[in-house]
């Protein structure tokens, strides 16, 4: 059964990777398939980073999109052959399975090539090289399933590599002037003929109507090198089927001219493809270029869509890419409503508290579930992020009640706890300015402006200090690259529960000044009191942006 992804916003926070962690955790308890996995949209903050490892919570793997691709196809699988299969038997598998397609693979399961009816036809229509056995080096073991025969004289590893068949229907004395050295013959019961072929160099004798052969020939047959295989069918069947015992690999089309399509291809590029080709069925590879079955133009139309749980958001321009090609089934948030589309109703939980973390808590109870200490740990670590330890206005008694609850079964301080974690989110060292803008950045529309707003947490009014002076060069080159109107950065210092607003772009100053009343310095405003992006900045600068129209 194929995953159900549960994931936050891009350039996640430690509410949104810490609540997709604890909510993958809660359905998989709660399910019989246990399918579903936390991912997450971009790095790891130093916060998130310090609450995973101080629990011991491996971090959920990066999704880069949902995009459907042959992944996602239910593939016809069918039984592979080697190179060495005989025409015959690959005839046989197709009939039996109902197929035109076989593909051959070497014993690490990569692909050498593909056999199709049409080139099985070929061979037994179009061919009158009567050296083709020899040419296709056809093992014995080939010739004697193909002619439901046994193997009187020689090796069965053997195989033809030498001179032409021919059908003995003469007598011995112009045989001698058709059979060359190496030769195949298909012979009947006549001892003449049988004596004359091996005198005359032959290397391979037939023979037909499941003839017993004489000691003497068998004899002679080992002293001149000659091999022999017997067959039930008379000359003219044992004739028409030997081109069927023919290895598969000297008429398959190689894997170097086949349009080979791998897994991770987008199924939008894959029909691409197959518009410039004709081919029925195309191979269908790994990353490790094995094999996995055969898709078709049809089969491109059956595909499953992603199932994605969303958490700690619901705007698509912060959702994963491709999501509109995705089904949505779940969305658990405490932010305002979006502009998602659903192909269907789904399970939507809103509630305005503080943190998604607290919702997620409220389902452990309702389901009965046990919180374990890491997942206690997850929990009150988003909590006090997000609420900056119970001092942003988001804040709710149920919040803070959670979180003290959720402490005890984590065994931490709260206040000590806290304390750490801020400090390790807010060590930004080495850290470049695209590396501390995209930790927490969020994009938003006011009408037919697009404006982006990131934050940074510290306890330190000097760390803050540092943080602008990088931050600022890199604003004009943020807005171009996430094509932005306006980009705001937030420095919020917890301990004065206040922030420094950073701003680029046409009219930011304006919209700031009417959303604030406060005054402008060098593209940096002093915000007292405003500590929450959501509930205190987001509002009023969607105000300021209507009023200015």
């Amino acid at each position: 059964m194929k995953s159900t992804y549960i994931i936050g916003h891009k350039n996640p926070d430690t509410d949104s990777i810490c609540s997709a962690l604890a909510y993958a955790h809660l359905k998989n308890e709660t399910s019989e398939d246990k399918c579903y996995k936390a991912k997450r949209l971009g790095a790891v903050s130093p916060e998130t980073r310090f609450v995973l490892d101080h629990f011991g919570v491996k971090e959920p793997e990066l999704l880069t999109d949902i995009y459907p691709r042959m992944v996602d196809i239910p593939l016809h699988t069918v039984d592979p052959i080697d190179d060495k299969t005989s025409l015959k038997k690959a005839w046989d598998m197709m009939r039996d399975q109902k197929i035109v397609t076989l593909p051959i693979l070497e014993e690490d399961r990569t692909l050498k090539g593909i056999i199709t009816a049409s080139d099985i036809t070929y061979s037994d229509m179009d061919v009158y090289d009567n050296k083709v056995l020899s040419k296709a080096k056809t093992p014995y073991k080939n010739i004697v399933e193909t002619l439901d025969g046994e193997l009187v004289v020689g090796n069965m590893d053997s195989c033809v590599d030498s001179g032409k068949v021919l059908v003995s229907a003469a007598n011995p004395d112009l045989m001698e002037k058709f059979i060359e050295s190496g030769d195949v013959v298909i012979i009947g019961n006549r001892y003449d003929s049988q004596f004359c072929s091996i005198e005359a160099g032959a290397r391979l004798l037939i023979v037909c109507m499941g003839t017993e052969v004489s000691n003497t020939i068998i004899t002679l047959a080992k002293e001149k090198h000659c091999d022999i295989i017997t067959t039930p069918h008379d000359t003219f069947i044992a004739s028409r089927l030997i081109s069927h015992s023919l290895p598969c690999e000297y008429f398959m089309t190689p894997k170097e001219k086949i349009s080979c399509i791998y897994q991770s291809e987008l199924i939008e590029e894959v029909q691409k493809i197959m518009t410039k080709s004709r081919f029925r069925y195309y191979p269908v590879l790994n990353t490790n270029n094995q094999f996995e079955g055969f898709a078709s133009r049809r089969r491109l139309l059956e595909f499953d869509r992603r199932k994605v749980i969303l958490v700690d958001h619901n705007e698509a321009s912060q959702a994963v890419d491709g999501l509109e090609e995705g089904n949505i089934i779940e969305i658990i948030d405490h932010h305002k409503l979006g502009s998602l589309e659903t192909m269907g109703p789904i399970f939507f939980r809103n509630q305005p508290v503080g943190c998604t973390a607290t919702i997620i808590t409220q389902l452990y109870h309702e389901h009965g579930v046990e919180i374990t200490k890491p997942i206690a740990g997850l929990l009150v670590s988003a909590i006090l992020s997000d609420t900056l330890m119970f001092r942003s206005p988001t804040c709710t008694p149920v919040d803070k009640t959670t979180a003290e609850m959720l402490a005890k079964i984590a065994e931490i301080d709260i206040e000590q706890y806290a304390t750490d974690m801020f400090t390790a989110g807010s060590d930004l060292k080495g850290k470049t300015a695209a590396e501390i803008c995209s930790q927490d950045f969020k994009k938003f529309n006011a009408g037919d402006i697009k404006f982006g707003v990131g934050q940074i947490n510290s306890m330190s009014t000097e760390e803050l200090g540092n943080i602008k002076e990088t931050v600022v060069p890199y604003l004009p080159e943020l807005a171009v690259s996430q094509k932005l109107d306006m980009v705001f950065f937030m420095m919020t210092n917890i301990l004065e529960e206040s922030t420094y607003l950073l701003m680029y772009g046409a009219n930011t100053e304006e919209v700031v000044t009417t959303a604030f009343a406060t005054e402008i310095q060098g593209q940096e405003a002093y915000l007292p009191g405003v500590v929450s992006r959501k509930k205190q900045l987001i509002p009023n600068l969607l105000v300021a942006f209507q009023k200015l129209g």
